[in-house]
């Protein structure tokens, strides 16, 4: 059996900070003990800035891609452990997040090659007069101090794209991991300091939400990554300092379009995956599906059949599919909606019972006939509830949908790829994802929100263009 740390310390000798409790999702049992920033922390974090961008400007790209690949094989040479404490502080099944901890490791990976890929390119000058006997190129610099500011779904990829971004950028970081979720955030600091990181480049912090505003309206960032809600993450953009750049990924409702002549099988089957993935705790989770009407309950039969069979149960058993919600708070709150729905009109077909110590698990539902006024339609679920209504009419149903403010990605099921390729081209969504589903991503592709489900882009590549700056030297001969 593995052993989590009995308390998680701030990196910082001189702090005071109490120390808070953090329990599993899964049966609510004491995990470990994390210390909390005092404003005095912060202010000393702040301060250091400007000297810990100093010190990983003595590091070049190919003595940063080198560091950020010995975290990687650091990662690898502890999956099983790290994959459970995923599974036990998040209460991600652990099969999903041995998922996870493979997919960090390439990330870095990813990382380490992005750093010494970073360059400019020449400028044809004399395209122009004035040009003439000028020559010009760019190059890429490091932006500067950058906070992170992540999510609880994702405790060790999300944290390993923005801290291996920083990094290979040329760029200090500090992190506020989620504080239900810091363990994995603990890790990785630990394996970047291992690894050769001074200590004052990479910090993690965990504190309250006054704390974070604090450091997110600091003039020394250069840069915030936030990851989390699309409320939180607005309001802080109002707050954070001029001249300081931001990116934003919050949720969607990401929809999926199954066309009468999809291949059915493949089509329930990719989706039982996009909807309840860690109990639909993902901001691309399948929560919306509409199916043509000639197919529909052929397809619902079907969809509500493999849902029943998933298993429901702590996420750190092997044969778990769908484990508990992070807080209880949640459960209540979705069931509130699925009432809303079913006074609406909707139809519950499976599920809406919960289970669990705390009553933590809310089995996988499917509600048919649902309202598109209601909050299932309007609003991220944020949970392992998906609506399945029929359509008729193609141009309506993507009017409806391009019309949404949250849009993040759509999914579409066809074999007539040519009209699929047509609709692709109009989608409003800023990741279109035919013959899959919703959540599908790998790391090297851009990632990103549309409307207010986000502001600017991840994937590894494209965070590093962001965490950088063009600057242009111009020489005259």
């Amino acid at each position: 059996m593995f052993q989590l740390p009995t308390k998680i310390p701030l990196k910082i000798p001189s702090s005071k900070g109490s120390w808070k409790s953090l329990h599993s999702p899964n049966d609510y049992q004491l995990l470990t003990e994390v210390q909390q920033a005092t404003a005095e922390d912060i202010e000393l974090i702040i301060s250091e800035q400007e000297v810990a961008q100093k010190e990983i400007a003595k590091f070049s790209p190919l003595e940063r891609s080198k560091m950020i690949l010995r975290v990687a094989d650091k990662l690898d040479s502890q999956v099983d452990y790290l994959a459970w404490v995923i599974a036990s502080e998040g209460g991600k099944p652990l099969k999903d997040a041995r998922v996870e901890v493979e997919r960090a490791i390439s990330t870095l990976k990813l990382c380490a090659e992005e750093a010494v890929r970073l360059h400019g390119e020449m400028i044809p000058m004399e395209r122009t007069p004035s040009g003439k006997n000028h020559l010009s190129f760019t190059v890429r610099d490091p932006i500067g101090p950058v906070l992170a500011i992540s999510a609880f779904n994702h405790p060790l990829n999300l944290i390993a794209h923005q801290i291996g971004c920083a990094i290979a950028s040329g760029c200090s970081v500090v992190l506020k991991p989620s504080s239900s979720t810091p363990i994995s955030a603990f890790i990785l600091e630990e394996a970047f300091h291992n690894s050769g990181l001074p200590l004052n480049v990479f910090r993690m912090v965990n504190c309250e939400t006054k704390h974070s505003e604090t450091l997110a309206s600091s003039s020394k960032f250069a840069y915030v990554s936030f990851i989390g809600s699309a409320k939180v993450g607005w309001e802080m953009r109002r707050k954070i300092a001029p001249g300081t750049r931001i990116s934003m990924e919050h949720g969607g409702q990401a929809a999926a379009v199954i066309r009468e002549d999809a291949e059915l099988e493949h089509a329930v089957r990719s989706l039982i995956k996009g909807a309840f993935y860690h109990a639909g705790q993902v901001c691309i989770s399948t929560q919306r599906i509409f199916v043509h009407e000639d197919i529909f309950l052929e397809f619902l039969t079907h969809f509500r059949s493999l849902a029943a069979e998933l298993k429901v149960g702590p996420a750190t058993e092997a044969d778990t599919d769908v484990g508990p919600l992070i807080k209880k708070e949640e459960v209540s709150r979705i069931q509130s909606w699925i009432e809303e729905a079913v006074r609406a009109g909707a139809i519950i077909e499976l599920g809406n019972n919960v289970s669990g110590n705390e009553n933590q698990y809310l089995y996988p539902t499917i509600l048919s006939n649902v309202s598109r006024q209601t909050k299932l339609m309007t609003d991220e679920v944020f949970g392992p509830v998906v609506a399945i209504n029929p359509y008729r009419d193609e141009s309506e149903l993507y009017e409806y949908l391009n019309s949404n403010p949250y849009i993040f990605e759509t999914a579409l099921f066809t074999q007539n790829i040519s009209k699929a390729l047509q609709i692709a081209k109009s989608a409003s969504a800023m990741t279109f994802v035919i013959n899959d589903h919703t959540a599908f991503r790998v790391d090297q592709m851009p990632f990103g929100g549309h409307g207010l489900s986000g502001y600017g882009m991840g994937g590894v590549k494209y965070m590093m263009e962001e965490m950088t700056r063009l600057k242009q030297i111009i020489v005259k001969y």
